[in-house]
């Protein structure tokens, strides 16, 4: 696997999973969030973004997280060898939401120029949240059938599961190998 998408909800762990891989595989590490987002939490013209995303994942070996699915899956989807689906209770991403935002510690997926603060835009996320496995992962899931159907999908649910699954990683074999009770689906 040199080419792995993450998706889930805000606060599932995407960021953090997503460097873990690229550190256990040597990989680069592309977080959508930063390429979207300019200054002032600003919203760039599509394309522009797409130019983005385009180039962040040109190269032979990457781990993307990040939805962005009417965006960018066209572009992402058919290069990905491996797409993962991190099914983290919203409570939890509500929790982790929160507690960051509370922090207003500098993260590396965090915009350069976007600071978190709870504001109008802060419960409109909080409601993303709430919603997301109802509302946004069922378009997204079409979404990614739609475009790319035949890409392996690993659906990880708490701790034991991604360190089950990290632990599976083998940056010394060619391509990164995966272990295959992983990919077949017996870490569902």
């Amino acid at each position: 696997m040199q080419r792995i998408v993450i998706l889930g909800n805000s606060g599932s762990g995407k960021s953090t999973l997503a460097r873990e891989i690229g550190q256990r595989l040597d990989v680069p590490v592309v977080h959508l969030d930063p390429l979207f987002w300019e200054p002032g939490w600003v919203e760039p013209d599509d394309e522009a973004f797409r130019e983005r995303v385009r180039q962040a994942i040109a190269g032979d070996a990457w781990v993307c997280e990040g939805n962005y699915s009417r965006r960018t899956f066209d572009l992402r989807l058919p290069r990905a060898d491996l797409i993962i689906w991190l099914e983290t209770p919203r409570l939890t991403c509500l929790r982790r939401v929160i507690t960051r935002s509370a922090m207003n510690r500098p993260r590396a997926d965090l915009p350069a120029g976007c600071t978190e603060r709870m504001d109008k835009a802060f419960l409109v996320l909080l409601k993303y949240v709430w919603h997301f496995d109802r509302v946004n992962r069922p378009a997204s899931e079409a979404r990614r059938m739609a475009i790319a159907p035949q890409i392996p999908v690993i659906h990880l649910s708490g701790t034991r599961q991604i360190s089950v699954f990290l632990a599976g990683l083998n940056k010394s074999a060619p391509g990164h190998r995966i272990d295959s009770d992983i990919v077949t689906g017996e870490a569902e």
